[in-house]
């Protein structure tokens, strides 16, 4: 490539964003195959992983690993690179840098430093499956991953019960079926679409009420295999006045009654249903308990 192309493609002392794709290959845009040939230097998430990806396109570049692991000690570095006029992109294994992946202390460290960041967008797995999901789109949240342990991630879905927007998960094969438990026990009634292996050959999704989750997992082991995102509906925000008046009823029944008993004498007091009543009914159990 001649120094002329390189220098119309980017500029010097700039860090390129780069997203790169999800699953299929002919999702990297002609963009951001151009601005990776003309690069100095490609800062990726595993240099053995983009290797794959950069080879497949006939891009070679030099390449450093930037990861959760040194991204503090590199990015001073790194900084000074760009100080000096070298361009750099910045990639991770799939999909947009920074969201669930490393890339964050060296772009704001550019940004403390007056360095221009430039944004090369591409794929996304957590709009993608926003996008196909068919639940509200209008106001969403992205929380990443869950805990990975029980008792934390239950705490932070108790704590998220409550949010009117569509809530955004990733999640691995390792603990798809212990999440879908969580989410089945504590929040039956909320509609939740499971994506998985986005844009790849065996891409699968379905939307249905977060109680049926394990079910449709249980149903075809493939079914818990591969990387996941799972979107779950936001909280009714007329749910409000109904479920003030629940919590109180259940708190005064926990007081005598174990959580499904005081689930089954608010059903009949209130005209909500019982699993509803049963989910915040353990809420309020466990939080009495951890206090």
């Amino acid at each position: 490539m001649t120094d002329d192309i390189r220098t119309n493609t980017v500029s010097a002392g700039q860090l390129y964003v780069v997203a790169t794709p999800i699953g299929n290959r002919s999702d990297l845009s002609p963009r951001a195959q151009q601005v990776l040939e003309a690069v100095d230097r490609i800062c990726a998430e595993d240099t053995r992983t983009s290797l794959q990806l950069l080879s497949h396109f006939g891009i070679r570049r030099p390449m450093v690993a930037l990861h959760e692991h040194n991204e503090s000690q590199l990015s001073e570095r790194l900084i000074e690179q760009l100080r000096e006029g070298q361009s750099l992109a910045l990639i991770s294994d799939a999909g947009t840098p920074l969201i669930s992946d490393p890339g964050f202390v060296l772009v704001r460290a550019a940004r403390s430093a007056g360095i221009p960041v430039i944004a090369v967008p591409g794929p996304c797995a957590a709009v993608a499956a926003l996008s196909i999901s068919g639940l509200p789109s209008d106001r969403f949240a992205f929380e990443g991953f869950l805990p990975a342990k029980s008792g934390p991630r239950r705490q932070r879905l108790q704590a998220l019960a409550t949010d009117p927007r569509t809530l955004i998960f990733y999640e691995s094969s390792h603990r798809i079926a212990d999440t879908a438990a969580d989410l089945a026990e504590l929040l039956p009634d909320r509609q939740i679409c499971i994506a998985r292996e986005l844009t790849k050959l065996h891409e699968e999704s379905a939307v249905l009420a977060a109680g049926d989750l394990p079910a449709w997992l249980a149903e075809n082991a493939y079914r818990q295999r591969g990387e996941f995102v799972l979107l779950l509906s936001g909280c009714p925000e007329h749910d409000g006045e109904d479920e003030a008046e629940a919590e109180r009823v259940l708190r005064v029944l926990l007081t005598e009654l174990s959580p499904s008993s005081a689930a089954r004498v608010a059903a009949e007091l209130t005209g909500l249903r019982k699993k509803t009543l049963y989910a915040l009914a353990l809420r309020l159990h466990e939080a009495d308990a951890a206090d």
